[in-house]
């Protein structure tokens, strides 16, 4: 079963993967901005093309190579998950290599065709769109958090039944492999790490919410659409994402008072099926977004498309992965190659969002 949701949960990361250049906006190629009459460029095309079989061809080989050595070598059962558990990470460093070997590409291209000289180059932006944001209200995201109550709850009534010895660690096995000793800090010390978790998914929506939306000056209809529904679905995958984190620590802390109650398996299977879930969940949001600024009979602003395009904004990202833009007030900005959200290095406040929770995680864990 475990083998089952390794080789599946590795099935959508690859497709994913793969899909990714061609569900992000069309104006960006591998993290270069284009301009919007070279979306059809055949070069750009085959870029995309040749990313797409390469990461597909190394993935196989990847798996492949773990399905000899697991039938052909018979290792021992942690060896195995552990093996296929670093699968993931093995892929994504094979088509991040990828990206960046295609996005030196693309900009030597677009330097080679001086796409943006002599060209005038707008920022499109609609006042009144905030009004048909669909995202989720804040207090949806407490629900969570009422989960996570109920747990420090229950876990302050049946304190006194927990082990003296309060797992930290578990293996590839399924079974904790490091231990300490029962405390009331070390019993609610899950519950507190969850509920920090879900305050930090509750900030994220919220400073998403008040980034700016960014339109495309050659497709101001259809980037229209595409930014409300990135906005509307990364913010319910955000919520689905908290809801699952919640369930399983509230698995994790059961097991730790149940641990004869719940079988090796299910300990295994359950973050796997985590895993799963999280990536196709990702996967739905990329295939109700991706496609939303594919079609070319946009509204053009003001003057003809030769003549007007998007502002070339590359100079704000840094290998078109890492956005610091001091002028840009958005805390968080879409990502130029995946599905969702990056943040704006160069605002403060998303550092306090995203590193001050894990710094709080840290404390309590080393406590």
């Amino acid at each position: 079963m475990e083998m089952t949701l390794i080789y599946v949960t590795v099935g959508f990361l690859v497709a994913l993967q793969i899909a990714i250049p061609f569900i992000v906006k069309r104006t960006v190629v591998f993290g270069v901005t284009i301009p919007f009459d070279e979306v059809k460029n055949t070069q750009l095309r085959q870029y995309k093309k040749s990313y797409a079989i390469l990461t597909l061809f190394i993935s196989i080989l990847v798996l492949t190579i773990y399905f000899i050595w697991s039938t052909t070598n018979t290792p021992s059962e942690n060896h195995l998950i552990l093996a296929g558990l670093c699968m993931p990470f093995v892929i994504l460093f094979i088509s991040m290599a990828l990206y960046f070997y295609f996005h030196m590409k693309v900009i030597s291209l677009k330097k080679q065709m001086q796409w943006f000289k002599d060209r005038k180059q707008i920022r499109v932006s609609e006042l009144n769109l905030r009004t048909k944001d669909e995202m989720l209200p804040w207090m949806v995201y407490t629900v969570p958090m009422v989960i996570t109550v109920a747990l420090i709850v229950f876990t302050l009534m049946n304190y006194n039944s927990f082990p003296d010895q309060i797992p930290t660690h578990w293996g590839p096995n399924g079974k904790p492999d490091a231990f300490t000793s029962k405390t009331y800090l070390t019993a609610l010390s899950l519950p507190l790490v969850l509920l920090i978790m879900n305050g930090m998914f509750l900030g994220i929506n919220e400073l998403t919410r008040n980034s700016g939306i960014k339109l495309s000056a050659g497709n101001v209809k259809a980037s229209r659409i595409r930014q409300l529904r990135l906005r509307k679905y990364t913010s319910w995958l955000l919520f689905f994402i908290s809801v699952l984190v919640s369930l399983l620590f509230t698995f994790l802390q059961f097991t730790t008072l149940y641990e004869n109650s719940v079988s090796d398996l299910l300990i295994i299977t359950t973050p796997l099926a985590f895993s799963a879930l999280v990536l196709i969940g990702s996967i739905i949001l990329a295939v109700k977004v991706g496609k939303n600024d594919s079609d070319l009979d946009g509204e053009i602003i003001g003057e003809d498309s030769s003549e007007v395009i998007n502002a070339d904004d590359d100079q704000y990202w840094k290998g078109g992965l890492i956005y610091f833009n001091p002028e840009d007030p958005s805390i968080f900005v879409e990502k130029r190659f995946g599905v969702g959200w990056t943040l704006n290095f160069a605002r403060p406040l998303g550092y306090i969002v995203l590193i001050g929770p894990l710094l709080i995680i840290l404390i309590v864990t080393l406590l």
